[in-house]
């Protein structure tokens, strides 16, 4: 014989020969050899090394514990002492009644759609990764609910939370924000056959998402390849001249030939422009000479105006001094202190007639 005791809060399951037998609790046992005793710890989850079933045909066994059922499409969430524990699937478990305070709940996950009575908290948890799918939709963000390929609807911004099961379910997300596209490299003939590498950019927002998402298919590149082809054809029409005379509205004529289009695309345009023109090397070195020849006749011109001008003041200048003797002598003494600005060192020789050939010279 041998002796086992068994702890406060312990239960113990006897088996004879592997076949279990009875339930004992708390206390101090005597057994035969080929009985054995497996020892519970009734703080700590339950996990039986025997069938279920076999153990619950014991009323001892059944008084201790609480029997939880969980049939298919369903899941169990289990709380202990009020906290979140586990979350069971099909199945049938036992826990320890005493020590814990156990509450159950039930769920169907038949329909995808979760209840109030499953808190978000909980349907945050890691354990609950397996059951449950989530879609977040951003604050600038629109998304679109789509239940096995059947549009449902709208989703505004927020965390969504539905049950996995064999329900289909998308979440098609389209950015509303303004939003900017590049169009870059386009080379183009204009209509005099000039080549040339553009560089475009647009501005736009979805206003529509139902009609970018489910009515287009890529609805930005549709509104790519609407622009390129609106560009080229537009500067298809224009000679090099007038394309560099008038690229400032070539924005207001893109904006207004596509807008028609764009809006069939769910978008709403709200800028445009070419960023760059870009020549090819023969046409750019012809246009530094046509430049460096306008620059080179403008200051011509400024210089011939400025001749002009300048005669004209000399003309002005010598008809005062023909008619005033005073202001023509005044000229000579400034023209004569201009002179003397010049001359570092004067010799006078005359023999005594120096004051008789300064006064023929100032006075008349």
């Amino acid at each position: 014989m041998k002796n086992i005791e068994i702890n406060t809060d312990h239960v113990g399951l006897v088996y004879k020969n592997g076949t279990f037998k009875k339930v004992i609790t708390a206390g101090n046992y005597w057994f035969w050899f080929g009985e054995t005793v497996e020892v519970y710890d009734q703080s700590k989850t339950f996990i039986a090394a025997t069938e279920l079933n076999v153990l619950l045909q014991d009323k001892t066994f059944e008084a201790l514990v609480h029997v939880i059922d969980a049939r298919d499409k369903e899941i169990v969430l289990v709380f202990q002492n009020g906290n979140f524990k586990q979350v069971l699937a099909p199945g049938k478990y036992a826990f320890w009644k005493g020590l814990n305070n156990y509450s159950f709940l039930t769920v169907d996950i038949s329909d995808y759609k979760t209840t109030d009575a499953v808190e978000r908290y909980i349907l945050e948890k890691p354990q609950m990764s397996a059951y449950v799918r989530s879609f977040k939709v951003e604050n600038y963000e629109t998304g679109l609910m789509v239940i096995d390929g059947k549009f449902e609807r709208e989703l505004p911004a927020g965390t969504y939370f539905w049950w996995k099961n064999p329900t289909n379910i998308q979440v098609l997300k389209a950015d509303t924000r303004q939003q900017t596209m590049e169009i870059s490299g386009q080379e183009i003939l204009t209509r005099d056959k000039a080549q040339l590498r553009l560089n475009f950019t647009l501005q736009y927002k979805v206003f529509n998402v139902k009609k970018a998402l489910l009515e287009n298919k890529d609805f930005e590149r549709q509104l790519y390849v609407n622009i390129q082809l609106e560009l080229r054809e537009l500067i298809g029409r224009l000679s090099f001249d007038e394309l560099m005379e008038n690229k400032e509205r070539i924005s207001g004529s893109v904006l207004t030939a596509t807008k028609d289009a764009a809006a069939m695309l769910g978008v709403q345009l709200v800028d445009c422009g070419v960023k760059d023109i870009i020549l090819p090397g023969d046409i750019r070195e012809i246009m530094n000479q046509v430049l460096v020849a306008e620059k080179r006749a403008q200051a011509n011109l400024i210089t011939r105006r400025e001749e002009t001008a300048s005669t004209r003041s000399l003309l002005n200048t010598a008809k005062l001094m023909e008619d005033n003797t005073m202001l023509y002598k005044l000229k000579e003494m400034e023209y004569v202190e201009k002179i003397t600005e010049k001359i570092n060192t004067i010799s006078l020789s005359g023999n005594g007639q120096i004051m008789e050939q300064l006064k023929q010279l100032f006075v008349k």
